[in-house]
């Protein structure tokens, strides 16, 4: 593509993110200096109230990934996969508002959630869950600096690595120094910054598609996409329901905050504002991608909100899509950063004999740099890591429903359900599709396609899910059910 056809040129976008990126960070240092400690770093010293807790977890949770995630699949997977996915990501707020109040009851003094694991169930579980958080929160991070270098090289043909190393560094730059602190503050800004800039695209995109003329495109175009006879409606939006829901109960960056809650009152008022706030903006994003379709049939779809936004190739539009992308990477990697280092800093005591000897906070950085290399190095070679999300988001699937059971059953021994989720694990990786979602290692390679209905070999990555996430509490409900035989 030819430097004339960018929307951007590279000098001006790179000031952008530098002035962008370097504001949060001024701002996270500054803060953080007057809140310094542990408790501080950690869990904020337990002392947010509703308002910066309700922008955090808002602003945690809708990353760069809303950007193109949504969009992409409306495309294939129709409304129903819009209502799956805008679903799955708030659910987990609702879903915390019982599970947090619990469990900061139970344990008031909690700052993670493997931390409570051990001390619940016993340290086999613990490392289990330990490697299944920590590999689910690398993978987000790579996602996000690869999606926010993808998108500045498509508007400005600024090189992947450029883009990943100024965001990574100068989000390190604070979150290592500043912690939670640091974190929740800049999220309070990013969160204004994404809703002013969000409703700001809502307008143009059907400014330049007037209202009428693009229901009746939509609805002449994409009829399929809305109808309910379209069986993807239903398949699609169980599966990113499923999928979203689960990984963000994993997520120890919402197990900080809710540790990090004044009290009850406020992590209950927070977390159902964030769940109000939370559907329609996802939705929105994935109905963009049900619009681009119907205005151009061969959109590609990882590009389609962007398509009918940027279709005027407005300067204006795109400097608006870069600050906001930006917004949203920046206050998803410091949580994720922040989160992975605090899971050091508690749990890394386990894994060491002489641990009082360790210093965790000075280990828990030079284990985030490391990690932060390494999405660097993927971020800047474009590879796609859908599938290693996907995959992430099949384990969190198989321990869902075990681990949290497990909080309300007195006597749910730990080797129950490690193999309860062994189990899961093991029957959905059997009809988890290879990397091009063709077949699986049951359905087309061990066994032939003609054994198994059209249902099951057209949906392979539905049925992984759903057999990894019922799989477990069938497991747990029959032992329970024989035991009190």
């Amino acid at each position: 593509m030819q430097n004339q056809q960018y929307l951007l040129n590279q000098n001006s976008v790179l000031l952008l993110i530098i002035v962008v990126s370097l504001t949060f960070a001024l701002i996270g240092i500054l803060h953080a200096r007057k809140h310094q400690g542990i408790s501080n770093y950690l869990i904020a010293g337990r002392s947010v109230g509703t308002l910066s807790l309700t922008t955090s977890l808002t602003a945690s949770a809708l990353g760069a990934w809303i950007l193109f995630g949504p969009a992409s699949a409306a495309t294939w997977g129709g409304i129903g996969s819009v209502i799956g996915y805008s679903l799955g990501t708030a659910f987990p707020m609702v879903t915390l508002i019982f599970l947090g109040i619990k469990i900061r009851k139970a344990f008031p003094k909690g700052k993670t959630l493997t931390e409570i694991i051990y001390h619940k169930f016993g340290k086999n579980l613990f490392k289990l869950i330990l490697v299944l958080i920590i590999f689910y929160m690398f993978i987000f991070l790579c996602a996000e600096v690869t999606a926010i270098s993808m998108l500045v090289n498509y508007i400005s043909g600024t090189p992947l690595w450029i883009t990943a190393i100024l965001i990574i560094t100068t989000t390190l730059v604070y979150t290592l120094y500043g912690g939670l602190r640091a974190s929740i503050l800049t999220d309070n800004l990013q969160f204004f910054i994404v809703i002013i800039l969000f409703f700001i695209c809502v307008y143009y995109i059907f400014l330049f598609n007037s209202e009428n003329s693009l229901f009746h495109t939509v609805k002449t175009n994409s009829q399929h996409l809305l109808s309910h006879n379209y069986v993807p409606n239903y398949t699609a939006g169980l599966t990113f329901f499923i999928a979203v829901a689960a990984t963000n109960l994993f997520h120890q960056g919402n197990w900080q905050r809710v540790f990090a809650a004044k009290n009850e009152k406020v992590l209950k008022e927070s977390l159902w504002i964030s769940f109000i706030i939370i559907i329609p903006i996802v939705f929105f994003m994935g109905m963009s991608g049900i619009i681009a379709v119907s205005l151009d049939s061969k959109v590609n779809p990882d590009l389609a909100f962007f398509s009918i936004l940027l279709k005027e190739k407005t300067y204006f539009l795109s400097v608006v899509i870069v600050v906001m992308a930006v917004s949203l990477t920046v206050s998803t990697i410091d949580t994720l950063v922040n989160a992975i280092s605090s899971l050091v800093i508690v749990d890394g005591k386990h894994f060491y004999y002489n641990y009082k000897k360790k210093n965790f906070l000075k280990l828990s950085k030079i284990f985030i740099i490391i990690l932060s290399f390494i999405s660097f190095i993927i971020a800047s070679k474009g590879y796609s890591i859908l599938y290693l999300f996907l995959l992430a988001d099949l384990l969190c699937c198989a321990a869902v429903f075990s681990v949290f059971y497990g909080f309300y059953q007195k006597n749910l021994k730990e080797k129950n359900i490690v193999v309860s989720i062994l189990i899961g694990l093991f029957l959905g990786l059997l009809f988890f599709p290879n990397p091009d979602f063709s077949r699986s290692i049951l359905v087309g390679t061990l066994l032939p396609f003609d054994l198994f209905h059209q249902v099951i070999s057209n949906s392979l990555l539905f049925w992984s899910f759903l057999i990894a996430t019922l799989t477990p509490a069938i497991v747990i409900m029959a032992h329970d059910s024989f035991k009190r035989r």
